[in-house]
């Protein structure tokens, strides 16, 4: 498992809509997640630019379980309303 600090620096994306997004998550709400939400949201990280935009715009469908539920998650924990 990566540190908290590699982990925020990973959330600073090279779109701002996911910066908007993913940094709020971080600030507020990643700590309090069980570490194997944790390892999750750190596996979405990974993902590139457009693929994460495409998720949490809902434009495509998230086919791994374990990040569409993340993807969720971070909606609701950051007061989006989620439609898909």
């Amino acid at each position: 498992m990566q540190s908290a600090a590699r982990t925020r620096w990973a959330c600073r994306r090279g779109m701002l809509e996911l910066d908007v997004i993913l940094m709020p998550f971080m600030d507020n709400h990643y700590d309090n997640l069980p570490e194997a939400e944790q390892l999750i949201f750190q596996r979405l990280l990974e993902g590139i630019d457009p693929e994460l935009y495409a998720w949490f715009m809902g434009h495509e469908k998230c086919e791994d379980p374990e990040l569409a539920e993340m993807i969720k998650k971070i909606h609701k924990l950051n007061g989006a309303p989620v439609s898909f």
